[in-house]
């Protein structure tokens, strides 16, 4: 049955009116885990602020800011609704990975020398580097979460894992390569009781689940407009109120100070905007606020449920194909993670985008994960709210023949 039209849906979104066909092939868009289609709803509201509003945040004594102060906060209030936050405890960021390494960066002063930091291979980059970063400064140690044989987090391995050292648990609540839920409220739950902070990535659950950080109980959450139909540039650092008053900004400038003197003394304002130096991605904002209004008109458990059909349907045709292989057959959201048979990911991917089918290829920014596949690099495919049947057709249909065609490109 039907749980979205997403054909109706596509009508929202002006990009397949105005690229309605690639390479003379109609659209298959499958990268939504990377970066999604923007609606009317959110590039009207940009477009609204750049031609008829354009001022700064908080900065200026007149009518036009005043009207900007306003939407800026609006949308702040829409994003905390969205993840059941409290408003003073949504800091807007680039995206992300800024919202990563200011938790890491942030956290690191309240750890000691040779505290443990959790986290686990199947990580992006994102939840990653900072750790390594701020472990290299400040001699804290890595430790890693062994992972099943088909790369899921378990709790039992989580308990085994966990120690009185342990003092930061980073994961995130959606990996991005294999796409498998993490229990993020029962390991949070695990991680307090060892005096543990626990940090999520939310990069590729937030778009795609309800997220309630109150329910969840974590101290911090990351995340991207971009991946849920919001502009590029734009993210979000949720932490409970009392951490983000304990916590140093990674960054400094104008506003995020009440004042400063020539001695060198400073006094932050008030959170959130502590956490928000210098001009803001004012519009980035606004239709990020434009971006979760729409998805909950929608239904974010529509969306679920409509992304998981077509990924069983994918997936019915797909493993009967000889020459593919699947790596994540079993997970949890709409992302299938596949290679052809003796043919380079790259290769496959530029041979379907000729065929109109968007994929991704190549390491998605997870290179240790591929150790543990055991492969240099995969393709992905990911859905969302406005794919159909007929994208899956298409990827299928590359799959099929995309080998021979392959074969005969390169002799």
């Amino acid at each position: 049955m039907e749980i979205l039209d997403a054909k109706k849906i596509r009508e929202d979104f002006p990009i397949y009116k105005n690229t309605s066909l690639m390479d003379g092939h109609p659209l298959a868009y499958l990268d939504n885990a990377a970066t999604t289609f923007k609606p009317y709803k959110v590039i009207d509201a940009i477009r609204y602020y750049y031609e008829n509003e354009t001022s700064n945040a908080h900065r200026g004594d007149y009518r036009l800011s005043a009207n900007v102060d306003y939407k800026y906060e609006l949308a702040r209030k829409k994003v905390a609704k969205f993840i059941n936050a409290k408003d003073i405890e949504v800091c807007f960021t680039s995206g992300t990975s800024m919202s990563l390494n200011m938790i890491a960066y942030g956290l690191a002063d309240l750890l000691n020398e040779g505290d443990e930091i959790l986290i686990t291979e199947a990580e992006h980059a994102s939840n990653v580097l900072p750790w390594f970063n701020i472990a290299k400064r400040h001699n804290f140690v890595i430790k890693y979460v062994p992972l099943t044989k088909d790369g899921r987090l378990t709790v039992e391995n989580f308990k085994k894992s966990i120690t009185k050292k342990t003092k930061v648990v980073s994961l995130a609540h959606v990996t991005n390569v294999l796409g498998y839920t993490v229990d993020v409220k029962t390991l949070a739950k695990i991680a307090h009781e060892n005096g543990a902070y626990f940090v999520c990535d939310g990069a590729q659950s937030v778009p795609h689940i309800k997220t309630d950080v109150k329910d969840l109980d974590i101290d911090f959450l990351a995340f991207s407009g971009h991946k849920m139909l919001g502009p590029t540039g734009i993210g979000v650092l949720y932490g409970k109120y009392e951490l983000l008053t304990k916590i140093n900004p990674l960054l400094s400038g104008g506003g995020m100070t009440s004042r400063f003197d020539t001695c060198g003394d400073i006094t932050y304002s008030m959170v959130p905007y502590k956490f928000e130096a210098g001009t803001q991605n004012i519009a980035g904002a606004i239709g990020l606020g434009e971006a979760c209004e729409y998805l909950q008109e929608i239904g974010l458990d529509k969306i679920y449920q409509h992304e998981m059909n077509l990924r069983n349907y994918a997936i019915s045709k797909l493993e009967k194909l000889d020459n593919v292989i699947l790596y994540n057959k079993d997970a949890d959201h709409g992302i299938i993670t596949f290679n052809i048979k003796n043919i380079n990911s790259q290769d496959i991917a530029t041979y379907m985008s000729s065929k109109g089918v968007c994929v991704r290829s190549g390491q998605h920014c997870a290179k240790i994960l591929l150790d543990f596949l055991q492969t240099e690099s995969t393709l992905r495919c990911s859905f969302y709210l406005y794919n159909t049947y007929e994208d899956v057709d298409q990827l299928v249909e590359c799959c099929i023949n995309g080998g021979d065609f392959l074969d005969a490109f390169f002799l």
